[in-house]
């Protein structure tokens, strides 16, 4: 039995609270008609929720629950995770507050693993200021990889245009020596896969980057594209996964050779994000793909340049919501249509 659209709960990290984080969540919900596609979880703490409110004069009333098992359908509940209050100075980088960003996003990944929240979307982080001796994880995508079943997956998505990564947080002059015939397999299996269980597409087809200029040009500026990237990709054409490439990077999203596919892998960070938030005018949203449960965040910062004076754009953050609601109906229609297969007529002789 599929849930009703306002009964998929979700859970919402607060993020830094120094940052815009709060003025999204808080934007996204102002307008009634999400309350109908969704019932949201906030991970944080009542009272602050409501200074924040009041400090952006939002409308959003706000229902505290202590326990996971109140959760009310139909109204934005705030799960008190702490009662003391917090000095917050909008705009500024704070290790206290970075410790409350991570005590939110650490209970709602357990609730998303015991099933209290069907999805997560998680607000914006500091990197810097969540290290702590009981988190050393670069960002949100790393924590999840380690308590959540599967392999995860960078992928950027606005409307037709996603975008995966083969590395993604490495340094740039270790990305050659990351590129292995078995990552390459690894993640392009994920992406197809993905695409089909979670974006309900049948056949996808996925571009694949090079990662040298031109490709390598034929080995002048480089081998990688040749001895590793086009054999294995060749490789898994022939196993049956529709993947092409390697195509050069500077032209392929200026010659919009992008919309012929449903899905393009970059080799690195900024080939792949670079294009992306060009093409996506801020409504962008970054997809945790690979794993068994679904995650899913705008794809902005803190902002701390403009936390607390109300300019904040809530569309990528309400993007986040939406996706994250498509995948797993797409997710739990195609659980279904896989335990229940059409039945064909026999043949009468």
């Amino acid at each position: 039995m599929m849930k009703k659209a306002e009964n998929i709960i979700v859970g919402i990290s607060i993020g830094d609270l120094n940052g815009i984080g709060s003025e999204v969540i808080l934007k996204t919900f102002e307008d009634p008609r999400m309350l109908e596609l969704c019932t949201p979880v906030i991970f944080a703490n009542v009272k602050i929720l409501s200074f924040v409110r009041k400090n952006f004069e939002s409308t959003v009333a706000l229902h505290g629950i202590d326990k996971l098992d109140q959760i009310v359908i139909g109204k934005v509940n705030v799960f008190n995770l702490w009662r003391e209050g917090i000095d917050l100075n909008l705009g500024t980088n704070d290790e206290k507050v970075g410790e409350y960003a991570i005590k939110s996003f650490v209970a709602a990944t357990k609730a998303l693993k015991e099933g209290d929240i069907d999805v997560l979307v998680t607000a914006p982080i500091n990197k810097y200021n969540i290290q702590s001796e009981s988190f050393k994880f670069p960002g949100h995508t790393d924590y999840l990889d380690q308590e959540l079943e599967g392999d995860a997956l960078m992928l950027m998505v606005q409307d037709n245009l996603r975008v995966g990564l083969l590395t993604d947080h490495i340094p740039i002059n270790e990305v050659a020596s990351h590129l292995t015939e078995e990552l390459i397999f690894k993640k392009i299996e994920t992406i197809n896969k993905t695409l089909i269980q979670d974006f309900s597409i049948n056949k996808p087809k996925i571009a694949v980057l090079g990662l040298n200029p031109h490709c390598g040009d034929g080995g002048v500026i480089g081998t990688e594209d040749d001895n590793v990237l086009k054999p294995a990709l060749k490789k898994l054409f022939e196993k049956g996964t529709l993947v092409f490439g390697p195509f050069p990077a500077d032209g392929f999203f200026g010659s919009n050779q992008y919309e012929k596919y449903d899905a393009v892998i970059a080799t690195y960070h900024d080939q792949g994000l670079i294009p992306f938030k060009t093409l996506s005018f801020g409504n962008g949203v970054n997809y945790t793909a690979g794993l068994n449960k679904i995650r899913t965040s705008p794809d902005h910062g803190t902002a701390y340049d403009i936390a607390g004076k109300n300019k904040a754009d809530y569309n990528s953050f309400k993007e986040a919501v939406y996706l994250a609601i498509d995948v797993y109906n797409s997710r739990n229609q195609y659980a279904e249509i896989s335990q229940k297969p059409l039945k064909t007529k026999e043949k009468q002789l």
